[in-house]
């Protein structure tokens, strides 16, 4: 169970509750995309992920560092400089990663209009 996590999971689904538990959220996948191409400082992944605010982005890489995806590596230098890779836990994930990347750019970045839903 991840670190974070303090109740066990109970369900027929646990596996993919779990696994969504620790990259599930707006920001993380997109890090840990980022990061399969090798190691970044916060500013680069910052650059990376526009959208994302300091704070959030500070957050979710502490989330994914705790849970043994990411390593942070800070150099004792003025200004400070930190490293974020992946672990070997880590890297684990880019099969799951890249069939996201790939389902997403099938079915979820196509250039047709989507329709509404009708209402019942």
């Amino acid at each position: 169970m991840p670190p974070r996590f303090k109740e066990p999971y109970s369900s027929a689904a646990c596996p993919v509750e779990a696994t969504l538990g620790l990259i599930g959220g707006k920001w993380k996948g997109i890090a840990l995309y980022h990061l399969m191409g090798g190691t970044l400082r916060f500013s680069e992944i910052r650059r990376r992920v526009p959208g994302v605010t300091q704070r959030m982005l500070t957050t979710q890489l502490r989330e994914l560092e705790v849970d043994g995806l990411i390593v942070r590596v800070v150099y004792p230098e003025v200004p400070p400089r930190v490293e974020y890779s992946l672990s070997a836990k880590g890297r684990t994930l880019e099969p799951v990663i890249v069939a996201l990347k790939a389902w997403g750019e099938a079915h979820a970045c196509s250039s047709q209009p989507r329709t509404a839903v009708a209402a019942a």
